[in-house]
């Protein structure tokens, strides 16, 4: 089932916002995974260099890649139930980073990759800083809906249900939202999780202005309106 997002008087045709189905899985772990960015990763070039390897625009550090080079098989635009929120210190953008806490109340738009069981392993393990090249045991995530493999920033991982009888997974901090101090998000990120949203197709300008300025850690600090200039900068 899907559901299409975008505002009256929209000037071109939007993509629908597919609908994640509360579910879990049981038994063997499946050879799709629909890896789900609500951050940076949501914008498809800069996913390139979490799979081919390589250093984004802009980013001082390298990734590795993936040992399967292979781009993700489609790239649809979802909503999650739960909350991004800005928080810690991003040594890339400066400023608050992006962070999902599934048991929040209100929605977390996202973009949805689908890639091999594989290829979400060596993804995660970057953004864990760790070294890819080993595949995670997704058992537990899959029938519980987290699993926690170490305190750091994004080694939580979340099964937010299925998509297609596929599993969504993601990756946050072990905290939620009101048990760390928020922090406001920089010019450059806002433009950038802007993008990728943007990029999707779902989300119109002022709707995505409108979600990015009620987040918490952005929320006071930045305004839609604010946004939307942001946006139409160079």
């Amino acid at each position: 089932m899907t559901t299409h997002a975008h505002s009256e008087g929209a000037s071109r045709t939007m993509n629908a916002v597919h609908t994640v189905e509360a579910a879990r899985i049981d038994g063997a772990e499946p050879e799709l995974i629909w890896y789900t960015s609500y951050g940076s990763n949501m914008h498809l070039d800069r996913l390139a260099s979490y799979i081919a390897g390589g250093a984004p625009p802009g980013a001082a550090r390298r990734y590795p890649g993936c040992r399967d080079r292979r781009p993700p098989v489609r790239s649809v635009p979802v909503e999650l139930q739960g909350r991004l929120y800005f928080a810690t210190e991003s040594p890339v953008w400066t400023g608050g980073r992006g962070f999902y806490d599934p048991a929040a109340s209100g929605r977390t738009r996202a973009r949805a990759h689908l890639v091999t069981a594989q290829q979400f392993s060596d993804i995660a393990a970057q953004e864990m800083y760790r070294e890819p090249g080993s595949d995670f045991d997704l058992a537990e995530v899959l029938r519980s809906g987290r699993d926690e493999l170490g305190p750091g920033r994004y080694e939580t991982l979340i099964c937010s249900g299925v998509l297609e009888r596929i599993p969504v997974l993601t990756f946050t901090a072990p905290w939620g939202v009101r048990e760390v101090e928020w922090v406001k998000p920089s010019a450059a990120y806002v433009k950038y999780l802007a993008a990728g949203m943007s990029e999707s197709g779902a989300w119109d300008e002022r709707s995505i202005a409108d979600y990015l300025a009620e987040c918490p850690g952005a929320a006071g600090h930045w305004s839609a309106d604010q946004i939307v200039v942001l946006l139409a900068s160079t």
